[in-house]
């Protein structure tokens, strides 16, 4: 292909480019880092407290704590874990949900999702203990488990018909189906009540689901039923206002100036590379290279 080409190829990244991870990537590490900074500092409360490190004092998701205005632990439960599987595991499904839906949707609305879907989960949980503390308990709630749900949730609703393949079982299922099997799982598990906050799953869930049907059907031109490739471009937004519509207009511009850079390719680049290939680049005239340079400009600015 023409990008894979020497003189064709952009020049490395810049040394700023950890500025440009991925909010998963950076999510991730904010994770490990809280971690490690769980072992590091195990400073207790108070001797015989159930509420655990002082870390987890301010910054777990502690139902009475809500009613006293604590309202930021909603989102930096998020952050903390119970243990190291529990980490990973959060991680391992950050990872492979979470980057191709970043991709998708931008950087700032997938961070929105994330945190806003962990939040109506936390928010769940804690509604489920403050409410029937016998059956759900009042222990403090740790963990991205929520905002995962959120994420799984929404990928499940945009991509139903995407095969995804676990590990544990080693087994292939449609994405719509893994997310009937999630809810019924988070709904068996607040039943019977154990360590896991099965309501803070359901509520990322429920979150998720309504965040993709807001795409779908208000916001964005995503069909339900639609299967689209994991790291398809940013959705198109559409809107009956004009003045909202710009995008739209913006989208049909992008995909005409797309078009004349395949013809521009197509009518002058294909045969300088067909030349190339049987006599060498040393055969290419001046006006050839300058053709040459002007289409890699032209790539590296896409």
């Amino acid at each position: 292909m023409l990008e894979d080409r020497d003189y064709m190829r952009a020049e490395p990244p810049r040394p700023g480019a950890l500025f440009s991870l991925s909010v998963s990537v950076w999510l991730i590490s904010i994770n490990f880092v809280l971690y490690a900074v769980q072992l590091i500092f195990p400073l207790a409360t108070r001797v015989g407290s159930s509420r655990g490190v002082l870390l987890e004092h301010y910054l777990a998701l502690f139902p009475p704590d809500l009613l006293r205005g604590q309202l930021w632990e909603l989102l930096t439960f998020q952050f903390l874990h119970a243990g190291p599987m529990h980490l990973v595991m959060n991680c391992l499904l950050l990872y492979f949900f979470g980057r191709p839906l970043e991709s998708e949707l931008g950087r700032r609305p997938f961070l929105w999702l994330y945190l806003g879907t962990g939040a109506v989960g936390g928010l769940l949980q804690a509604i489920c203990g403050l409410l029937l503390p016998s059956h759900f308990g009042l222990a403090p709630t740790v963990g991205a488990s929520a905002g995962v749900f959120g994420l799984i949730a929404t990928f499940a609703m945009l991509h139903r018909e995407q095969l995804i393949h676990l590990l544990f079982p080693p087994v292939a299922i449609k994405a719509k189906w893994l997310l009937v099997f999630e809810t019924v799982l988070a709904l068996f598990g607040m039943l019977r009540p154990d360590q896991i906050a099965h309501a803070a799953h359901l509520g990322g869930i429920i979150a998720g689901v309504a965040f993709a049907r807001y795409l779908q059907n208000w916001r964005w031109r995503m069909p339900r039923g639609t299967v689209r490739p994991a790291r398809a471009s940013a959705l198109e937004i559409v809107s009956d206002d004009p003045v909202r519509s710009a995008p739209k207009r913006q989208s049909a511009k992008t995909a005409a100036k797309a078009a004349a850079e395949d013809d521009f390719m197509a009518r002058e680049v294909d045969p300088i590379l067909e030349k190339i290939s049987a006599q060498g680049i040393q055969s290419l005239t001046e006006d050839e290279k300058r053709i040459l340079e002007t289409a890699r400009h032209r790539m590296t600015l896409r």
